[in-house]
């Protein structure tokens, strides 16, 4: 698989095999991916990776306060502007519509909804899960290196032919995960992740999230030829 094969077949990954994943795997996928570049090398991530009876143990620690969602314990930082501006609203609301259709789910059930919203504390059945944490005293550079790391990790996991879904949402428990973890003080939680192989039957593997027009984002002045 060449890397702009790697590139297109990157998605979010919803519906996972509880195939397992050996450590040598993922330990060489985030070792690989500390190439990611960074300003002025502080390299300012901190990666945590469970498996086996410690996803067990977490996913067991939130089962019983899923109906405190979509709130949960807050977050330490918010992930979408509020107000959302458009066209950002729209792009947001479209992608959440494709993602319920896609599993049958209309708009007015707000429960179903939650419940699939709830699947992102299971990890959506990966049997690996990560967190990506980070300076609390660190700036946005430091938040733009820390995305730069998940998205190598996400392709190179597809160099063993495994997926990921990069999970924002567990921000929702960052005192649980603080506690779970044992994370020093002064680090703070910026994403989970899930990864494993992906279960091609499940219907909500089947959509990709659309993007906008090349020519409505990127410009391009000076070229020759």
């Amino acid at each position: 698989m060449d890397i702009f094969e790697v590139v297109a077949s990157r998605y979010s990954c919803r519906a996972f095999l509880p195939t397992p994943i050996p450590e040598h795997a993922v330990r060489d996928i985030v070792e690989r991916a500390s190439r990611a570049p960074s300003a002025g090398n502080l390299q300012p991530w901190r990666v945590y990776a469970i498996a086996g009876q410690r996803v067990a143990e977490l996913k067991a620690l939130l089962a019983p306060r899923m109906n405190e969602l979509p709130k949960g314990e807050g977050g330490d930082y918010r992930i979408f502007p509020d107000p959302i501006e458009e066209p950002f609203r729209t792009r947001r609301f479209h992608v959440g519509e494709l993602l319920y259709h896609s599993i049958d789910v209309p708009r007015a059930d707000k429960p179903a909804r939650y419940r699939q919203y709830a699947r992102n504390f299971q990890f959506f059945g990966a049997p690996v899960g990560l967190f990506f944490a980070l300076p609390r005293a660190h700036g946005v550079a430091q938040w733009a290196d820390l995305g730069g790391l998940l998205q190598t990790v996400m392709l190179l996991a597809r160099g063993y032919g495994l997926h990921t879904c990069p999970q924002q949402a567990w921000v929702s428990w960052h005192r649980t995960v603080r506690t779970f973890l044992n994370l020093p003080d002064e680090l703070m939680i910026y994403s989970g992740m899930a990864l494993g192989h992906a279960d091609e039957s499940a219907a909500i593997n089947a959509w990709r999230s659309p993007r906008e027009p090349f020519d409505a984002f990127a410009s391009f002045e000076g070229f020759e030829g």
